[in-house]
């Protein structure tokens, strides 16, 4: 195994485990904006944002009773989604750049 492969796996394991186990810790008061939001007296007019029904919403797996897991959950779960999304769009710059680099210097034999 090569040693970026090594790197990004190591990278990759790294990241998983903070979400998955860091999030357990995670404290469950209110963020500093929502406490800002109530110390001054309008965190009753904040509204659920269109994505409130998510799977994913809250910080929280849908589904799941456990808090400490549903919150594991769904932090391992945002780390691959942003690998896959991550991942795809950097092989598809890549195919398109290798593309691009072989019809120009063909165009200049």
């Amino acid at each position: 195994m090569t040693r970026t492969r090594t790197f990004l796996l190591v990278g990759v394991v790294v990241a998983l485990l903070i979400a998955g186990v860091g999030s357990w810790y995670a404290s469950s008061s209110p963020d500093g904006l929502e406490a800002t939001a109530a110390e001054q007296g309008f965190g009753h007019t904040a509204e659920d944002s269109a994505t409130a029904d998510s799977p994913l919403a809250d910080y929280s797996a849908e589904g799941v009773d456990d808090e400490r897991l549903a919150g594991g959950l769904a932090g391992v779960t945002g780390v691959l989604l942003v690998l896959v999304l991550a991942g795809g769009l950097t092989l598809a710059l890549r195919r398109r750049s290798a593309s691009t680099t072989a019809s120009t210097s063909a165009g200049q034999d």
